[in-house]
């Protein structure tokens, strides 16, 4: 059967910080991409008036802008409203990527359902039982393909799903990615043990900060997801500057770190996030991503 699924998500403390930016050296990038939720976005999932505006700003510099999401393409309309439809959007950590001005589908990966199923039974043998939800690959296309959910995995998002027993959850054919939840490990143990068994070979492991971890098809990151769009753009990972806030950021991070591009954490970023960013900005409801990116276009 179909229902709404409704969960509450609580904001970091840090969400309002503001943050000094101090000197940014006058530095300025080619492309900007940012992560969405706990990024870009308020709490309340939205895009704030003076981000919209320091978006356009941008856009108007010269410098196209990329969406960085774990959201999948079911949520590709509530992406495309948050980008102002324009330019490439990067979902699903990477799995799907989409040109949103031409209505055109750059990357689409799946895992078949005995690799997952394989995946799912070797995190459990560290974890213990697992509650379940699936993205079905099949139905990636489609922006408002309801999730398919085990009875009691609790999804953070107000938005159809079919709720289902466990042995019915995985589709027959290929998945976009699996999310796991356990009912007494905290989201960083998790990932931890899935990542002490999974080979990444075999499979990708994250999360996003949303109490549960996301198993993908090997060799899709945030990272592998942003190259098609810098490919797309003729500009390097050097070239770009990056905004994150979750273990998934961490990928696209630190391939543009690397490169010697420029990463920012928001103020309520993760630890990990932090530590691996080499800038800070204000937290995501004091409009973080913008007020660095004025900084950034006045040359400051």
């Amino acid at each position: 059967m179909s229902r709404t699924v409704l969960s509450g998500h609580v904001p970091s403390p840090d969400a309002e910080r503001v943050v000094d930016l101090g000197d940014l050296d006058g530095w300025r990038p080619r492309l900007v991409a940012s992560d969405l939720d706990g990024t870009l976005l308020s709490s309340a999932g939205e895009v704030t008036p003076r981000t919209r505006a320091a978006l356009e700003a941008c856009w108007d510099a010269g410098i196209p802008v990329v969406g960085v999401t774990g959201r999948g393409p079911r949520l590709l309309d509530s992406v495309r409203a948050a980008l102002g439809g324009r330019g490439i959007a990067v979902l699903a950590q990477g799995g799907f990527v989409v040109d949103l001005e031409r209505d055109e589908v750059l990357r689409t990966v799946g895992l078949p359902r005995e690799q997952a199923t394989a995946v799912i039974e070797r995190i459990e043998s560290v974890t213990g039982d697992l509650v379940l939800a699936v993205e079905d690959a099949a139905e990636q296309a489609e922006a408002h393909a309801p999730l398919r959910v085990q009875h009691g995995f609790d999804w953070p998002y107000p938005e159809p799903a079919h709720l289902l027993p466990r042995h019915q959850v995985l589709p027959t054919g290929a998945v976009l990615k699996v999310f796991l939840r356990s009912p007494g490990l905290g989201q960083d143990e998790l990932l931890a043990r899935a990542r002490s068994v999974v080979d990444p070979a075999e499979a990708e492991v994250t999360h996003a900060g949303l109490g549960f971890i996301e198993v993908l098809p090997p060799g899709v990151t945030k990272a592998t997801g942003l190259a098609i769009a810098l490919d797309h753009h003729d500009v390097g990972f050097g070239d770009v500057l990056v905004f994150g806030d979750m273990p998934n950021d961490l990928p696209m991070i630190g391939a543009v770190t690397a490169a010697g591009g420029r990463a920012v954490a928001v103020a309520n970023a993760h630890p990990a996030v932090r530590a691996a960013a080499g800038g800070l900005t204000s937290g995501h409801d004091a409009d973080g991503v913008a007020r660095y990116l004025e900084a950034v276009l006045a040359g400051v």
